[in-house]
């Protein structure tokens, strides 16, 4: 994690903005993406999603999908505040702003979704609904019964796939072969390995964290395709057993890759969304994410049930 005062963030973010808005280039601008060895664009270094935008646009935005500067800036001073202010400031586990990142992309934005129009998560399936219902009434009735009653990030085993940036370590490496991709991601150090030489799918009933990724190349964007997910990943508190997941990864400029992801799911969504996202490149390093080393989270988290338990609360 890194220190950032508010003031900071505040202004490292308009600098961010502008440099975001120049670098990226559009094509005929007479900026020409470097290529590797044999060919592919070069997509390598370490990549900071950080973003203060939310994922869905908030009811005060009305239709509106950009911001003025001063109000993306504004914006970004109130969530930096709310990090200090009560019931959050003090409370276990949370370290207050000086633990978070400033925002260094898609600042005026007022959503990550693109589309739907109106940048909002579809609606659910009627089966969707039953799940979230189902879902909400075991983690009021076991909330903690034993370590696997929490997620998966709480238990250090994975953040998952998608992801939309949290608000520290979200770097991703990306290392490059003739037939390979690697994306590794600072939050939890997972690794993903994208082959790009047209081998088939894993079988259907195999099935993994961050699911089997197919990659290739359209043009200089990389896409990357991905199924085959553990029924018990979750996104956004939704299983995505049945998710397609299509990624796209295209160099914009010197400092800056075009990311685009859209979820597919119609055991979940009514529709498909998607959702985009800048990336800008980093000096680094990565860091080693200890997350078992320094999770006393979950001993405060399993005992203080017991403690509830004893004491006859539900």
């Amino acid at each position: 994690m890194r220190q950032v005062s508010v003031s900071m963030a505040i202004a490292a973010c308009v600098i961010a903005l502008a440099v975001a808005q120049a670098g990226a280039q559009e094509p005929g601008s007479g900026w020409t993406a470097e290529r590797t060895a044999w060919g592919h664009p070069d997509l390598q270094g370490i990549w900071d999603q950080t973003t203060g935008t939310p994922l869905e646009r908030a009811a005060d935005a009305g239709d509106r999908e950009f911001l003025s500067d001063e109000e993306a800036a504004e914006r970004e001073r109130r969530r930096f505040a709310a990090f200090d202010a009560p019931p959050r400031a003090g409370s276990p586990g949370n370290c207050g702003s000086q633990w978070r990142d400033g925002s260094r992309n898609a600042l005026t934005r007022t959503s990550l979704i693109t589309d739907p129009a109106d940048g909002r998560i579809p609606a659910l399936t009627p089966a969707g609904e039953r799940r979230v219902a189902a879902n909400r009434a075991r983690r009021q009735d076991h909330p903690a019964d034993s370590w696997a009653d929490r997620n998966l990030w709480e238990r250090c085993i994975t953040r998952g796939t998608p992801r939309v940036p949290n608000n520290y370590n979200s770097n991703i490496l990306i290392l490059q072969t003739p037939d390979a991709v690697v994306l590794l991601n600072e939050m939890i150090n997972e690794t993903r390995v994208v082959p790009l030489d047209g081998r088939p799918r894993l079988p259907d009933d195999v099935r993994l964290w961050n699911g089997d990724a197919r990659g290739g190349w359209d043009g200089d964007t990389l896409v990357v395709e991905t199924s085959n997910f553990s029924a018990q990943q979750q996104f956004r508190g939704h299983p995505v057993g049945g998710l397609r997941l299509v990624e796209r990864f295209t160099r914009t400029g010197p400092d800056r890759i075009d990311y685009e992801m859209t979820l597919e799911d119609p055991a979940t969504y009514t529709r498909p969304w998607t959702v985009v996202l800048p990336m800008t490149l980093t000096g680094g390093p990565i860091y080693e994410y200890a997350c078992h080393e320094g999770n006393y989270g979950m001993e405060g988290i399993l005992a203080g049930h017991r403690a509830e338990e004893a004491a006859g609360q539900p």
